[in-house]
């Protein structure tokens, strides 16, 4: 019959029955009575060795959880790890090689004037952060070189490339781009991209593999009024993030872009440079606020750390809600 209760809490009965022979001798009638104490009396005793040990093993189960959760946390997202970010010694740049930089990884910076790289690293390095700098016009060739032998040089390698490169020479109707706008535009913002790519690759495949992160822009999804130039170059980087990824995965190096929104930076201060500006962009782009470079460096240190090893070829967002589908 069922009794709801656990078998070491069943009630022994004790019979009242006892032989008279019992009764004068003192001693139980019931031959399996001391039986029943003694097993009573043992199961007793192994239930509470039993909480026991179940109390030690869980305590000790909690403080290593909390020890190893601890020694996660405290360790750097990218210790270590050494990273190239082009155009990086102000806006969106900076931002992403600062992040970088904070998280654990050795950081080059690079731009086409020397004052500004100078400057650059001697903020960055004020923070204590581990960073060096070097002159790169990413369409010529030995600037490329430089830039991966900076890197070779002071650390020893290479595992992150984040492109942030870009120009607009050109604001007006497609139909009136030139030859020279097109060329300069695909030049920098695509052709030397993928060149720099091909520089680095054999240098992260000696570390076992690596990151690379294009940075495109919300315009490769919603084109940009009198920016059909710029616009198209920075679709072509959602092909290229596709196409390198598929063809580097075998090399252990994930490839993926950022597409930031309306940031606010130098670079498109056009789009913001009065209020009257800012209110028609942000009514076209359907936001409520521009965004600021640091809000877009966080998604690029996590694409390039461990936490993101199963993404690549994908495209990430970063514009405050505005329409991002082609």
């Amino acid at each position: 019959m069922a009794t709801g209760l656990h078998p070491l809490q069943l009630p022994v009965r004790i019979s009242g029955n006892m032989s008279k022979g019992a009764k004068k001798s003192g001693k139980q009638g019931t031959p399996g009575f001391s039986k029943h104490i003694s097993l009573l009396i043992k199961n007793r005793m192994l239930r509470t060795l039993l909480k026991t040990t179940c109390a030690q093993t869980l305590k000790s189960i909690r403080t290593n959880a909390s020890t190893t959760t601890m020694s996660r946390s405290n360790r750097l997202l990218l210790q270590d790890k050494v990273a190239l970010v082009t155009a990086s010694t102000e806006g969106i740049g900076f931002a992403i090689a600062q992040r970088l930089a904070r998280d654990g990884a050795h950081v080059i910076v690079s731009s086409r004037k020397q004052q500004n790289v100078d400057r650059a690293v001697a903020e960055l390095q004020k923070e204590g952060l581990s960073v060096r700098g070097t002159v790169c016009h990413v369409a010529k060739a030995e600037d490329r070189k430089r830039l991966v032998n900076t890197a070779l040089e002071y650390y020893g390698g290479i595992d992150i490339l984040v492109s942030n490169a870009a120009v607009n020479p050109f604001f007006g109707k497609l139909l009136d781009a030139t030859e020279e706008v097109w060329d300069k535009i695909l030049d920098i913002n695509v052709k030397s991209a993928a060149l720099l790519v091909n520089v680095v690759v054999p240098e992260m495949v000696k570390r076992g593999g690596g990151s690379v992160v294009f940075v495109s822009s919300i315009a490769a999804y919603s084109p940009f009024q009198y920016l059909g130039s710029y616009n198209v170059s920075k679709t072509a980087l959602l092909g290229l993030t596709k196409n390198y990824a598929s063809e580097l995965e075998p090399k252990g190096i994930r490839v993926n872009c950022l597409a930031p929104g309306l940031i606010k930076t130098n670079f498109s201060s056009l789009l913001w440079k009065d209020e009257s500006s800012e209110n028609t962009s942000k009514n076209v782009m359907k936001i409520s606020r521009l965004g600021e470079p640091h809000e877009c460096a966080g998604i690029v240190s996590f694409l390039c750390s461990p936490d993101a090893g199963y993404i690549t070829g994908e495209t990430i967002v970063v514009a405050g809600g505005s329409p991002s589908r082609l």
